[in-house]
């Protein structure tokens, strides 16, 4: 979702407040998924997944909006976010999304650049997802074999490139997984109507029967994952610091727009801290704040940055930061929060310790969780969540009706 971060942007010009150079990483920050995407390389991020031989029958199509994998992907990535109406509504938008791709190619590559030169999304997502079909061909044989494809909306491989891949392999059972715990209509649902409009512009009805895993942001073991990594990371503040930490779970903001239209986004993301600080025993002091707000218009908040130099300046100096909404490593955990909140902004305001909790990346419990939800779905029947068939009070986007018949149309 930096997408929303980026396309606020259209609406002011705003001075780059990051330094050209970035300081060097203070003693009391740490990230640990830091560390571990540093290891990775990016010979990691080219790694394919395995061959299987058997044609599969089971597709599981997992839905993200992706990143650039190189500096040299940059810009494309940002062409088709911003071409993205689903995301982006923008006047005269054809002319107006080159020019701003080509405007903020520069200062996004550089984010990239300091990252390790580009994201390593796609290499997370072919390891969660080989390590997913692996666990579904033991468990569920009956529906197997099964194959995992990754559908992005912004670099390939594609939503539209995937959903051709699985016609031509001859899948029967189409699942559309979103990687994102929390539905939000600018990201599952864009990754959602892309689907519905690769048929609709070809004419064409699936040979697959498709069913979409639309959210699922209190999944037993999704909870657990978060749980066991905040606890991990409570662990490693000093014994005399730790009961005062003050956990901060943070997930991309919304405009205010989209929040009123009747966006789930938020209560979903609140259901997810509410059941991971159940899960710890309400260990900790907390707050779920909001980062990524950028120009003009309201936001969503309180804003991650600002709650941190309010929480300093009122004596709570030692933070831990929880990526609440992000199965993944990405631009917005490795740079806005190592580097921007946990690194530059931890040294203005004064925070003794700080530290980041993993993302969910290659944890096997994470990926036993998303077997876990593939196989229950396939048992359930359903094409779709009940939320998936209401439309948001306020919806302006007509395509949404047609996504959502779509998929409850599916005959199973």
């Amino acid at each position: 979702m930096a997408l929303l971060r980026l396309g606020a942007r259209l609406f002011v010009v705003a001075k780059n407040g990051l330094n050209n150079q970035c300081s060097s990483s203070p003693r009391q920050w740490h990230s640990t998924s830091a560390v571990a995407a540093a290891a990775a390389g990016q010979v990691a991020m080219k790694e394919k997944p395995q061959l299987r031989e058997r044609k599969p029958k089971t597709g599981i199509l997992m839905l993200n909006m992706g990143g650039p994998e190189t500096l040299d992907d940059v810009h494309d990535f940002l062409l088709r976010l911003f071409m993205d109406k689903d995301l982006i509504p923008l006047p005269a938008q054809s002319q107006l999304a080159p020019f701003i791709a080509r405007r903020r190619t520069p200062r996004i590559r550089e984010q990239y650049d300091r990252i390790g030169g580009g994201s390593p999304i796609k290499m997370w997502t072919a390891k969660q997802g080989d390590g997913m079909v692996k666990l579904l061909d033991e468990i569920s044989p009956e529906t197997g074999p099964h194959k995992f494809y990754i559908g992005f909306r912004y670099v390939h491989p594609l939503t539209e490139e995937a959903v051709e891949e699985m016609e031509k392999d001859g899948i029967e059972r189409a699942i559309a997984f979103t990687q994102y715990p929390q539905y939000s209509c600018s990201t599952t649902g864009s990754s959602l109507n892309a689907i519905y409009r690769y048929y609709n512009s070809k004419s064409m009805a699936p040979k697959m029967k498709w069913s979409t895993i639309d959210r699922w942001p209190t999944h037993p073991l999704l909870i657990q994952c978060f749980a066991d990594l905040v606890k991990q990371e409570l662990d490693r503040f000093p014994p005399d610091k730790r009961d005062d930490v003050v956990i901060l779970f943070s997930a991309h903001s919304l405009p205010m727009a989209v929040v009123n239209r009747g966006d789930p986004y938020p209560q979903e993301v609140g259901a997810t801290v509410q059941r991971v600080m159940e899960t710890l025993n309400f260990s900790n002091p907390y707050r779920l704040v909001w980062q990524s707000r950028v120009g003009p218009m309201p936001w969503l908040g309180p804003s991650t940055d600002v709650t941190i130099k309010g929480l300093c300046e009122r004596g709570r100096k030692n933070l831990l930061l929880v990526p609440i909404a992000f199965t993944s490593d990405h631009i917005e955990t490795l740079h806005e929060l190592d580097i921007e909140y946990a690194q530059l902004l931890a040294n203005e305001c004064g925070v003794e310790n700080i530290r980041r909790s993993e993302a969910l990346n290659g944890n096997q419990l994470f990926i036993q969780a998303l077997a876990d939800l593939v196989n229950t779905h396939l048992k359930s029947a359903e094409t779709s969540s009940k939320q998936l068939s209401l439309r948001c009070p306020l919806c302006v986007n007509p395509v949404c009706r047609e996504t959502k018949a779509f998929f409850a149309e599916q005959k199973l």
